[in-house]
């Protein structure tokens, strides 16, 4: 192990966990929006602190409900769309030991449709962003219940 460390300057710990597929796919060429979309990683996620946006070419949120955990797999409902274009899926979920991962993909909607959108997010880049405290309180209690779980072991 130390040898495998001097040589690749690694250790086991730094492998992150990725983005292995998205529904719809990345890119993805539509005639009708999606009821839900879905992002799957290499490894399981905390349920926790895990957030889904969808956001259409309106600038308005299209997405509904909460995000929802399963394994490796975040996902999140989508309302029926409205205009053709580009639709953004953010999404912001932490890894189950405990690595923050965020990220974004985009699929085009080319028949546009009647659905309502929620609210526009539209405006500043910072009210497009999902807010990072709660993920830094998270963060936060999981390092504090780690090191409270080390100290009673020595004890």
């Amino acid at each position: 192990m130390i040898i495998a460390v001097a040589i690749t300057g690694t250790g086991p710990a730094s492998a992150h966990t990725v983005l292995t597929a998205t529904d719809p796919a990345a890119d993805a060429t539509l005639s009708v929006g999606p009821n839900r979309v879905s992002a799957t990683f290499n490894e399981d996620l905390q349920a926790t602190f895990a957030a889904m946006t969808v956001v259409g070419p309106d600038g308005n949120l299209w997405s509904s409900g909460e995000t929802e955990v399963r394994g490796s797999v975040a996902s999140v409902d989508v309302r029926p769309l409205g205009p053709s274009g580009r639709y953004t899926v953010n999404y912001r979920v932490t890894s189950d030991d405990g690595h923050v991962v965020s990220g974004s993909w985009s699929f085009t909607v080319t028949v546009p449709s009647t659905g309502a959108p929620g609210p526009s997010v539209s405006g500043t880049a910072e009210s497009q962003r999902i807010s990072l405290w709660p993920f830094i309180i998270g963060a936060g209690l999981l390092t504090a219940g780690v090191a409270t779980r080390l100290v009673r072991r020595r004890s």
